[in-house]
């Protein structure tokens, strides 16, 4: 018997027992109890005993369901927890995803600004842009600029006859050029420097015939009369020198013309 069985059987046991007791007293005691009572009695006590352990039956199942349930419960919280740190890990991993996508496009704009900026300056090398040369303003390509700069630095270096080549080819070039006047000057004044005076003053005065309120059309009239005083012909010197005097009167190249007109006479 096990000691649940022991435990639900003592009530009974001594029920009965008082019973019998009860019954077997002798006559003294016959009126107490007759045999209904008794038997009322142990049905009293049985239907208690049953009661309770129907109702701790009842008990132990609800215990056996919470159990399970609380079971299942504890399963499902792990599985939300596990589920949590799945999902936190997955967000530590987009993070540092978005990161360095954050990182590759910052990288790639960079990259595309540098890009942008070597094109621009790539462009700027071949688009023509404004300069001032000799009071005259005027656009020029970057080519155009730099080969005039560069037959001028010739010239200032004192090697003429390369200078003469460099201006020469320079209006070949660009016959367009808003340089042309300077060009001209500075390509006469090589030849005078060379000794080729006749190409200078051909050269001298196209640069009046072209533009005759250039900066340097008074030092170019002045230079067309030393030229010709240079090839021995004082009488188209003079004329020269006396038609500076009146298109520039005002020039610092009419002082000189002054001067050289009044050793001419």
């Amino acid at each position: 018997m096990t000691s649940r069985n022991a435990k639900t059987c003592r009530p009974l046991a001594a029920a009965v027992f008082a019973a019998c007791v009860l019954m077997g007293a002798g006559g003294a005691h016959a009126g107490l109890f007759d045999d209904d009572e008794a038997r009322r009695a142990i049905l009293e006590i049985r239907q208690r005993i049953d009661a309770n352990k129907a109702q701790t039956d009842k008990l132990s199942q609800d215990l056996q369901r919470a159990n399970s349930e609380n079971a299942q419960l504890r399963s499902s919280l792990l599985t939300l927890q596990g589920q949590i740190e799945t999902l936190r890990a997955d967000q530590a991993t987009m993070r540092g995803q978005n990161e360095q996508l954050a990182r590759d496009v910052a990288d790639l704009q960079r990259g595309q600004k540098d890009i942008a900026k070597g094109v621009d300056e790539r462009l700027r090398q071949f688009e023509p842009a404004k300069v001032t040369v000799d009071g005259m303003e005027f656009t020029a390509s970057p080519s155009e600029q730099r080969d005039f700069d560069a037959a001028l630095a010739t010239f200032r270096k004192g090697n003429f006859t390369e200078a003469q080549t460099g201006f020469s080819e320079f209006m070949k070039r660009y016959p367009q050029s808003g340089y042309t006047p300077s060009a001209l000057f500075w390509l006469g004044n090589a030849q005078y420097a060379n000794r080729n005076y006749r190409d200078a003053i051909t050269n001298f005065r196209s640069l009046l015939s072209q533009a005759p309120n250039h900066a340097r059309a008074p030092e170019a009239a002045l230079s067309i009369a030393n030229c010709q005083t240079e090839l021995k012909d004082a009488k188209a010197a003079r004329k020269t020198l006396e038609d500076l005097l009146k298109a520039y009167p005002q020039s610092e190249a009419a002082s000189a013309a002054k001067e050289r007109l009044a050793r001419l006479r």
